[in-house]
């Protein structure tokens, strides 16, 4: 008979997303990031920049990272411990980057929360100016001055 063996979609299923906790909660903050980073792209004046390009590149990664923590426990038999603590984690920092979206769109958050995000964005711009430095030193060129366009010279 040329009938298609179902048997394989469950395993196919198990292995993918099957049974991960919270997957609905994560896609769903992962919709909400890239709507307030689309606003505040559009508020910038910087809607269709390579960097919200990486973003929904890293959204997929995401992903992947979660199939294949699952896979690992699924062959480790750990009963879903690793998947559900890399979805919380997920999860967790989708929260953070739709809060830091909305501050920066103006939305009043609680100066606390505005504070430690301050915070967190100069730590982000030190590491970018890290890597920028790191590859200058690799390639000896100007890279920080090539992204944004300057002369390289």
């Amino acid at each position: 008979m040329g009938g298609i063996n179902l048997q394989y979609l469950d395993v196919a299923h198990l292995y993918l997303f099957g049974g991960v906790k919270f997957i609905d909660l994560l896609l769903i903050l992962m919709a909400l990031d890239i709507v307030t980073g689309l606003f505040k792209a559009w508020k910038n004046g910087n809607l269709w920049s390579r960097k919200s390009l990486f973003g929904y590149a890293r959204k997929l990664l995401i992903l992947v990272v979660i199939i294949t923590a699952n896979i690992i426990d699924q062959v480790l038999s750990l009963g879903g411990t690793l998947t559900f603590a890399t979805v919380l984690f997920y999860i967790a920092n989708e929260a953070l980057s739709i809060t830091e979206n909305m501050a920066q769109l103006g939305v009043l958050v609680p100066q606390n929360l505005a504070e430690k995000l301050k915070v967190i964005e100069s730590t982000k711009q030190d590491e970018e100016d890290l890597t920028n430095e790191l590859l200058n030193e690799l390639t000896g060129k100007g890279v920080d001055k090539k992204l944004k366009g300057g002369d390289t010279k």
